[in-house]
């Protein structure tokens, strides 16, 4: 549900970090917030997922940081999450001594409103074990949103027969695939020309895919960011593996990598998003995780930190380390509680 962008020297990358939790007491979550990397979860049906993130990107020229970041998801049925995020944002250039090829660079630090993300998501492909691999297995669980689902759960149902597209049990998931289309907006700030955020809109579009192998769950996703006239075009992509030790706490080892497509012609941004730059590239290595903290798990510490795998330096953007702090909040109906099908065994007393 739950991203944002991480920034990287000279130029910002537009793809989403969609920094969305996406741990509901339905289902457990593998990608989002506090990682780079989204997955194709969503919130549940009529469920809020709401998370403020403090999140940092710095390497030995710039920083980028987010102090906090909001972001807000909804559960629109069972398979589509909407999505409005935007931070507060914090943009540092460190001081630079002259080079026999540059001048010195005098250190600032500017703050403001950042760029506003909307986003969807649809879970569009789902397979639950013994399941056909077609038959019932593509939806936008869209009838739960606009009706409505009664407390009874027909035996069929509860006995593990094939579910249909609104009953079905997150838990049960293995395998699922998902898109997530995110726009960046400017807002009717000054931060463009004060070089704090990217001349927008960009668009990402991105394709995630999730599944189990016994205890270990994996994560795939790979996107590309629509840049404009100063923003380049470029590819994201990430991979995740983890564990849930309980239905209180998972922890995930996080792969991501993005990387410009094109260049941009000098003189068309200001500051760190100046061009006329050669492509740029941020590929980390984060670990994280989420921990539950209270028993109905409504309210969850989100931690993740990280750095590049790449020699870092001042002129080629790597990452000295990466890290997200933040708090999350679930909100919305209980789901009602599957009956238990219990057999009946014959009555050996009865001739």
């Amino acid at each position: 549900m739950g991203e944002k962008r991480w920034c990287f020297k000279y130029s910002r990358w537009g793809a989403a970090l969609a920094l969305t939790f996406l741990l509901t007491v339905a289902a457990h979550a593998q990608g989002g917030p506090p990682f780079r990397t989204d997955d194709p979860e969503t919130p549940g049906n009529r469920h809020w997922e709401i998370n403020f993130g403090w999140i940092g990107d710095r390497n030995p020229a710039t920083g980028a940081y987010q102090v906090p970041d909001f972001d807000i998801n909804y559960g629109l049925g069972d398979r589509i999450q909407l999505k409005y995020e935007i931070p507060t944002a914090i943009e540092e250039t460190r001081p630079q001594p002259a080079t026999a090829t540059a001048p010195a660079v005098p250190g600032q630090v500017i703050g403001g409103l950042g760029e506003s993300l909307l986003g969807t998501k649809w879970r569009f492909y789902e397979h639950h074990p013994n399941d056909p691999w077609v038959t019932n297995r593509f939806g936008t669980g869209l009838k739960a949103a606009f009706g409505h689902r009664p407390d009874k759960i027909e035996p069929a149902a509860a006995s593990g027969d094939t579910p249909g597209e609104e009953d079905s049990s997150e838990s049960l998931v293995n395998f699922s695939v998902s898109t997530y289309p995110q726009l960046f907006l400017n807002n009717p700030t000054r931060a463009v020309q004060r070089g704090l955020v990217a001349s927008g809109p960009t668009f990402f579009l991105p394709l995630e895919i999730n599944g189990r192998v016994g205890p270990i769950r994996l994560l795939g996703e790979v996107g590309y960011n629509f840049g404009n006239h100063s923003v380049p075009q470029s590819w994201g992509r990430g991979f995740m593996v983890g564990h849930e030790f309980s239905d209180r706490t998972e922890a995930y080892l996080e792969l991501y990598d993005v990387q410009d497509a094109n260049r941009i012609p000098p003189g068309r941004g200001v500051g760190q998003f100046a061009t006329g730059y050669p492509k740029q590239r941020e590929a980390t290595l984060g670990l994280g995780g989420r921990q539950a903290l209270n028993e109905a798990k409504t309210l969850n510490l989100l931690l993740m930190g990280g750095r590049s795998f790449q020699a870092i330096s001042a002129s080629n953007g790597q990452p000295s380390w990466i890290a997200y702090v933040g708090m999350q909040v679930l909100l919305g109906p209980k789901e009602p509680v599957r009956p238990k099908v219990e057999q009946k065994l014959p009555d050996e007393s009865k001739p």
